[in-house]
């Protein structure tokens, strides 16, 4: 599963993907400072606490293990992530997070980075445009000062959001123009079916499968008021066409970014669409500090603690001091909470621990709870079995429920935070 990041030049782009990642990539105040894409791995906190938490109230009860004590650094979690963290049983789980160079108007004609660009984004399953809620940039991504009007900033806003749809729109508009003698001769001989697979074929590259061209037909119907025949459609058809494409394979969430210095209301505007206050700045500043033991934050908290041991000089607690200020007043910095929305409810997955002893749950090593695996949400237990490895879908014979020891079979619908054990055909 891959999440882009998309926007206009020096909208903070490569901030949020830093600060999401802590991957050390440029950052800087110009156009273009992303040239090709960044890909890195974000972690997610899964919305239930993990399993070993059962585990470990169970060892309790049994007289097998001691307590939790209060210096544990881990805050009681046993399990042993292969990626990610758990502490205080919150598991983090991994995701793919793609920055891509910062888009500019009229890159669906070559501008910029033109259709390279474009092609970044084919295998996103979703896209998160990171807007100047500040409105301190223009659409090609130069500086000129943060506004202090909010009908100024939200303008801004809606230029950037309607400009990236306009772009999209024509790419894929473009590529079914690009083929349309051959689409033509498709209806011609196959009528709606054979326009229908013509879009799914075009577009397949972009993620296109045959539920997604149906929706995506049926709104274009609904919205296509010219009685002309396909094989007299103009490019304002196709792109129409492309529109309505493009809203099912490219599902767009907003980060509205800068708005510790954005003026009040901005989000509230944009009420009809998906969009989340973030701050990516202060993030990074946070998990850097974090990092460098000065204080003790989690992604997501309205607020942090500093470390008793750390050595700060004024300039430091200065800043740390505004930023508690700001985080508290903003009750966080808004990327982890977009995070959580984007994976869990805008792509509907949910997180399941495969696992190779149903009594212990442990892996082949003795491990516990090592993997924590992304899935959409219903998936069943064979399809599970092959996202573990294709030759345990091959030869699946049953699986067990972890916590009631029930064997389940291939078509059993697994649940958030469901632990499994595989019985496959070796």
């Amino acid at each position: 599963m891959r999440i882009g990041l998309v926007g206009k030049p020096n909208v903070g782009k490569s901030t949020f993907f830093s600060a999401a990642t802590l991957a050390q990539v440029d950052i800087a105040n110009y156009p273009f400072c992303t040239i090709d894409p960044n890909v890195g791995v974000a972690f997610v906190e899964a919305r239930l606490a993990c399993p070993c938490q059962d585990l470990r109230e169970k060892l309790e009860a049994e007289g097998r293990l001691e307590p939790t004590q209060e210096d544990d650094p881990r805050q009681g979690s046993l399990c042993e992530p292969r990626t990610g963290t758990c502490i205080g049983h919150r598991r983090s789980v991994p995701i793919a997070l793609v920055d891509v160079a910062g888009l500019v108007p009229g890159a669906s004609e070559g501008r910029g980075r033109g259709n390279a660009f474009l092609a970044d984004l084919a295998n996103c399953d979703v896209l998160i445009q990171v807007v100047d809620a500040a409105g301190s940039t223009d659409l090609e991504g130069q500086f000129r000062g943060a506004t202090s009007s909010l009908e100024d900033a939200i303008a801004a806003v809606q230029a950037e959001i309607e400009f990236l749809e306009q772009e999209l729109d024509a790419w894929i508009g473009g590529l079914l123009e690009d083929g349309w003698n051959r689409g033509v001769r498709r209806v011609q001989a196959e009528g709606e079916k054979g326009l229908t697979s013509f879009v799914q074929e075009r577009l397949s590259g972009l993620g296109a499968t045959p539920p997604l061209v149906a929706q995506g037909m049926a709104t274009f119907n609904e919205l296509h008021t010219s009685d002309a025949q396909p094989w007299d459609w103009d490019s304002t058809s196709l792109h129409l066409l492309g529109r309505c494409m493009r809203e099912q394979l490219f599902p767009i969430v907003y980060a509205a970014n800068k708005m510790d210095i954005a003026p009040q209301g901005v989000v509230e505007a944009f009420s009809d669409r998906s969009m989340y206050a973030c701050m990516a700045d202060m993030e990074l500043a946070l998990r850097r500090a974090s990092s460098a033991g000065l204080i003790d934050y989690r992604s997501g908290q309205p607020r942090f603690e500093v470390q008793a041991e750390a050595t700060l000089n004024e300039a430091q607690k200065k800043a740390l001091n505004h930023m508690q200020e700001r985080l508290q007043a903003a009750g966080g910095t808004g990327l982890a909470n977009l995070m959580d929305e984007v994976l869990f409810d805008r792509l509907n997955h949910m997180v399941v621990y495969p696992v190779q002893d149903e009594t212990h749950w442990v892996d082949g090593d003795g491990r516990v709870l090592p993997d924590a695996l992304v899935v959409p949400s219903g998936l069943h237990a064979k399809a599970l079995a092959g996202r573990v490895h294709t030759d345990l879908e091959a030869g699946f014979i049953r699986g067990v429920d972890g916590r009631t020891r029930r064997v389940v079979g291939a078509d059993h619908e697994l649940a958030d935070g469901d632990v499994l054990k595989i019985h496959a055909k070796s």
